[in-house]
Formats: C-alpha cells, structure tokens, sequence
C-alpha cells in the first residue's frame, strides 16, 4: 500500500521532538507501511537534502535508545521529503497537489502540527485545492483551540470539508509506553484490577514532572501555556484513565464512553477553591 503523510509543521518542535522518532521507530521495526514517503510542509526554504539534514541534526537531541545509526538513517532520510508553503496562499496548496499526484498514493495522512489557530485554515485550504478526497485523512494535533468557542468552530470548519470517519484527533502523550501501560495495569493485571476501587485507595496523585523548559516555544506559551498544554488534555487523559470503569471492548467509541463518565462525574472549580488549591508559576529568563 503506498502512503503519504503530509507533516504540517514539519521543522517545528512537536515533529522532530515527538513525531520523527517515532516515525523512525515504526521504520525500523517495520510497522511503517511499505511505499512509504513522509512530506515535511514549513515556511524555511529548504531543498529535501537540507531538510533531511536537518532531522539528522534534531535526532542528536532525542533519547539516546531513539536515536538512529548513521546507515539507518541514511534509509530512512530516503522517505523524507520537503514542500515549502505560506499555509496562507492557495497556489502553494496547487503545487502540494501536484506534488501528490505524481504517485497517487493509496492514502494520504494529513498531520496537522502547527499551532491551532491555523486548522481552519489549512483545512479550507486542502479542500479548495481538492485534497479532501474520500483516501485522504486528517489528524489535528492538541490543543484544539484555547476555549470551547474556538474549539467548536474548528470542528465545524473541519467538519464542512471532511467527514468525521476521516478527522482524527489526537494527543500524542497517549501513546507513551507509561500512558499504555496504565491500561494494563489497570484491566489486565489480575492482582490489581480487583483492587482498584475507592474502598482501598485513599487518594491518587498526579504528577508530570519535566526537565524540559520553554526553549524556543515562547511564542507558542505566549498565546497557549502550560495549562492549555499540559493540563486540559494531558492531565485530564491521564485522570480518565486512572478513574474510568472497564470499557465494554476495545473500540475507541467505547473507550471514550467511558472516559466522558469520569470528566462528567468532576466538580467544577469554585473561586474559593481555586484561590486555595491551586499554585501557578511563571516563567522568567534564564
């Protein structure tokens, strides 16, 4: 099966830190579908070789077990290619069609991981220049949005050029082995599953601890945060999963039935409560 995935946001910080790892894994342990071509989209005018470099130079600050071998990456940067965009101008969307067709691959994945601001824009975009077809897929990256408001209106422009079976949206902590884990932990291990009830647990902390500071995301805490970061959807994933009941099967329909439960069942923050449990810190230079 030939497949193209469209990284939007392809020399940001979420894609070398988090996507191209993992990208590389699926590689190397030959989960990544064969014919394969992985499309970096970003304003930086760079040619694919430049732009393979520069991934190359981005693995040196990954985990040392992420990192490849100078030859496994010489097979890997082979998938790796660069479109340069103005996210903003139909005519580059026409060349990134064109780019597209050369092959026409089985499935394209459209990766939205740009800042949330732009989905709208990008999804209209895709349409107009008729890359909304029925084998194409589009995955919108956390936050979506800043507040309920601007999150249902990027569902509803989303929603008017796509159809749902065909969104996909994802955070990406869920798929760290700790985070999958949990799931174990909790439904398959026989010892604990019996166990985990409010009648033998007292309370339940959780902490994400991070050695990694803001770096060259001040633009994006600027207008986001970390609590819109981490908290409304990294936090309250990992409370889900920790306070949700067994799921009736393993379909993500499911899976989120259960976990709506959990958010439903929380008690809304008062002023008082907020003033009395709830620490905040701010960033400052150095």
């Amino acid at each position: 099966m030939s497949f193209d995935l469209v990284l939007f946001g392809g020399t940001g910080d979420l894609c070398w830190r988090k996507l191209m790892p993992a990208l590389f894994q699926a590689f190397k342990h030959g989960t990544l579908p064969d014919g394969a071509r992985i499309i970096g989209v970003g304003r930086d005018d760079l040619s694919d070789e430049r732009y393979r470099a520069l991934i190359q130079g981005r693995f040196d600050n990954v985990e040392l077990a992420k990192r490849p071998s100078a030859d496994e990456f010489a097979r890997f940067a082979q998938l790796l290619e660069f479109v340069s965009m103005d996210l903003s101008k139909p005519e580059h969307y026409a060349y990134l069609r064109a780019k597209l067709a050369q092959r026409q691959a089985d499935t394209v994945v459209m990766y939205l991981a740009t800042a949330p601001n732009l989905f709208a824009t990008i999804a209209e975009q895709l349409a107009a220049a008729g890359l909304n077809t029925p084998h194409t897929r589009v995955v919108l990256e956390k936050p979506l949005g800043h507040d309920l408001a601007s999150n249902r209106a990027i569902n509803h422009t989303v929603g008017q050029v796509f159809t749902e079976h065909q969104i996909y949206r994802i955070d990406h902590y869920l798929g760290k082995p700790s985070v999958q884990n949990l799931f174990a932990l909790r439904f398959g291990n026989a010892l604990f599953e019996p166990l985990w009830r409010r009648e033998h647990i007292a309370n339940i902390q959780i902490t994400i601890a991070e050695e990694l500071g803001v770096e060259k995301r001040g633009g994006f805490y600027e207008t986001t945060g970390a609590l819109r970061d981490m908290v409304q959807n990294h936090a309250l994933q990992l409370l889900c999963a920790i306070g949700m009941e067994p799921p009736i099967n393993s379909h993500a329909d499911a899976i989120r039935d259960e976990k709506l439960k959990v958010l439903r069942s929380l008690k809304a923050w008062s002023v008082e409560a907020l003033k009395q449990d709830v620490i905040r810190g701010q960033y400052t230079a150095g």
